[in-house]
């Protein structure tokens, strides 16, 4: 019988990242490759890893360090690096971080089995020389699709040599043309990848250089993964991407998210589909129409907003102001007056004067969001801003931060407040019989992001299952509300089971 090997799957960063870790874990699994939850339990610790600005970067470098800790006192062999940080920084991460005993690129993914093989034998894989990834494909979004020898972590991809007697658990998610994929968790919410990269230049974002240009997934290998997940018990579906509102524009239909969302609603088993990263300037009356109007897709808006002033937008090259982005949430809510809107902004940003703090502050007190992040402004090693000469002290980004912050958390529980009285469908996510009780999320709230709803109930609830609820009370940003039914069954008749 072969050696068993153990690897751990440490994921940091994004939703993205959630899905590529479940990639890497399905292609491991298909070789053989036992999968544990504790690194401690694992030969090879594999740190999935975020480079997208400097405290998650350090996340990332703490992260390793601890896995590397791992070699005195436990199983663990070999600490490797994988993921957006391994990619951006390739060798020069190598050699900053000996504790990793590799760095692998998103072009060692498909390899990911003999490249961790090779580490555990002892053997070294050089890491790569980081390159910017936009020029690897085509400029024209058109052309893209056809575009061959391209890593796209989580994208469908024909295997060089479709497994066999896959393991339980592990499925080609997409179809004959998809990476495998391996659930890591039990939750009942998972994310599907719409797209991947990007084709916007924001002056303050360096992801599109690592991550590539924009290149959306075929709607069948969306659909055929959103169906494999409920299959594996998911309910709720959550669209992932640097920019989901730009989803088709390589296929040749801009619109095609607005045809998708009531097919993937229509899954048998899936209870929720819920779209994140909708840029502004980009959202069209047809998508709002969807969004705020198909049985089962979420009216939650995931806008990314960065500011509102506009002299602050335009020197990050994005558009709009206070008056338009108010405009186009009232559009929303006109619709659905019960949607939810999130956005994370930058304060602090070069050349952001005392007015413009002034203006983003009248748009956050005025805009009624449910969620707000707050971000104070750094440097970000290859962008346009990080050329600017008019850099605000560090003393005033941590004032202007701080400031915002506190306004933006008296706002939120605000909102939170408004929403007492309202009836919401909750999906339970977990059962805490000690401390929190059960934890579940209404239509407005994201996983980890937006808040909670807490639910009051005699009823035997698990996670997965889906309530009708009554907003009763709120504590900051979350909400406590008493279940009215669950999965559309009365509260008499459920309690009587």
């Amino acid at each position: 019988m072969p050696e068993r090997r153990t690897v751990a799957l440490v994921t940091l960063g994004c939703a993205r990242n959630e899905v590529d870790s479940e990639e890497l874990a399905g292609r491991l699994a298909a070789d053989g490759w036992q999968l544990v939850e504790d690194a401690t339990d694992a030969d090879v610790a594999v740190v999935n890893t975020c480079g997208f600005v400097e405290a998650a970067k350090k996340d990332s470098v703490d992260a390793l360090l601890e896995a590397n800790d791992l070699k005195d006192h436990g199983r663990t062999q070999a600490v490797v690096a994988v993921g957006c940080m391994a990619e951006r920084y390739g060798k020069e991460l190598a050699e900053a971080l000996p504790e990793a005993d590799g760095v692998l690129g998103f072009d060692d993914y498909s390899d990911i089995s003999d490249r961790l093989q090779t580490i555990l034998n002892g053997g070294i894989h050089a890491s790569h020389t980081p390159r910017d990834r936009r020029k690897l494909l085509p400029i024209s979004p058109a052309e893209r699709q056809d575009a061959a020898g391209v890593a796209l972590p989580g994208h469908a991809q024909e295997p060089a040599a479709p497994p066999q007697d896959l393991p339980e658990g592990v499925a080609p998610a997409s179809g004959p043309r998809a990476p495998l994929r391996r659930r890591l968790g039990n939750d009942p919410v998972a994310s599907v990848k719409l797209a991947s990269g990007c084709d916007r230049r924001c002056s303050f974002c360096a992801i599109p250089s690592f991550r590539g240009s924009f290149i959306s997934r075929r709607p069948s290998d969306v659909l055929s993964e959103t169906r494999w997940l409920a299959e594996q018990g998911v309910k709720e579906i959550m669209l992932v991407s640097e920019n989901n509102t730009s989803y088709g524009k390589d296929l040749g239909d801009i619109r095609l998210l607005e045809t998708l969302l009531p097919e993937l609603a229509a899954v048998d088993g899936i209870e929720r589909i819920r779209v994140s990263y909708l840029q502004p300037a980009e959202m069209r009356p047809g998508l709002i129409d969807v969004l705020t109007g198909t049985d089962k897709v979420a009216p939650y808006f995931d806008l990314s907003f960065q500011h509102s002033a506009p002299g602050v937008l335009r020197a990050m090259r994005r558009f709009g102001d206070t008056d338009r982005f108010l405009e186009l949430l009232e559009t929303i809510r006109t619709k659905a007056p019960q949607a939810g809107a999130r956005s994370n902004f930058i304060v602090g940003f070069p050349g952001e004067s005392e007015s413009d703090r002034a203006e983003l502050e009248r748009f956050l007190s005025e805009a009624r969001l449910d969620a707000i992040g707050v971000f104070g402004y750094s440097d970000e090693d290859g962008t346009e801003a990080a050329g600017y000469e008019d850099k605000l002290d560090p003393e005033v980004v941590a004032e202007r931060l701080a400031r915002v912050s506190r306004l933006a958390e008296e706002l939120t529980a605000q909102r939170a407040a408004e929403r007492v009285g309202e009836t919401v469908r909750v999906l339970v996510d977990r059962v805490d019989d000690e401390d929190d009780g059960i934890v579940g999320r209404a239509a407005h709230q994201a996983p980890e992001t937006d808040g909670v709803t807490l639910l009051t109930t005699a009823h035997d609830l698990r996670p997965g299952r889906m309530v009708e609820a009554k907003v009763v009370a709120s504590e900051g940003v979350d909400l406590v509300a008493e279940v009215l039914s669950v999965d559309g069954t009365g509260c008499t008749e459920e309690a009587g089971r």
